[in-house]
């Protein structure tokens, strides 16, 4: 997979935490424009995280919200929780199928996308070079941009006293 597909891609955050539904679909999608994202599935399941509750009654999305996805163009979608579909043994698993059919990676078991703001950020979550692998742990991390403080003494027009230019 092309490293353009995983690194540095532009970051829209999905909030659905506190709601208490377990189902992300096509509607909390909607007013999203994705194409070309990473598209982060905040659902606050990483609160859980190395715990039971981690795997119990787990947020997911529903096939339609995978349609959605993959028809607006999302580059990769991820999620903190530990499966992006509804993990019922030996259960169908749509949002897999449909995102994988469609070239776009998922990443799944995220934490801290709280920390992260609803855009700006960029997402990265790249694996070693492998071939023939389904599945393979990665380092994902966002960054956000820096603005530093504006300092007006060195505007525009502002040279220093010495050097070949005074």
């Amino acid at each position: 997979m092309p490293l353009g597909r995983l690194a540095d891609l532009p970051a829209v955050v999905v909030r659905t935490v506190g709601t208490g539904r377990r189902v992300i679909d096509a509607e909390d999608l909607e007013p999203y424009v994705v194409a070309g994202h990473a598209v982060l599935l905040h659902t606050g399941q990483d609160r859980h995280w190395a715990t039971p509750e981690y795997g119990t009654d787990a947020p997911f999305l529903t096939e339609a919200g995978a349609k959605l996805l993959a028809d607006r163009g999302a580059a990769l979608v991820g999620i903190d929780s530990f499966n992006i579909d509804d993990a019922t043994p030996a259960g169908p698993r749509p949002a897999h199928s449909v995102l994988l059919a469609a070239g776009i990676p998922i990443v799944e078991h995220l934490t801290n996308l709280g920390e992260l703001p609803p855009l700006g950020a960029r997402f990265t979550a790249t694996p070693p070079r492998i071939v023939a692998f389904g599945t393979f742990p990665v380092r994902a991390f966002a960054t956000m941009p820096y603005f530093e403080p504006h300092d007006h003494t060195r505007s525009a027009g502002w040279l220093p006293t010495t050097g070949p230019w005074s």
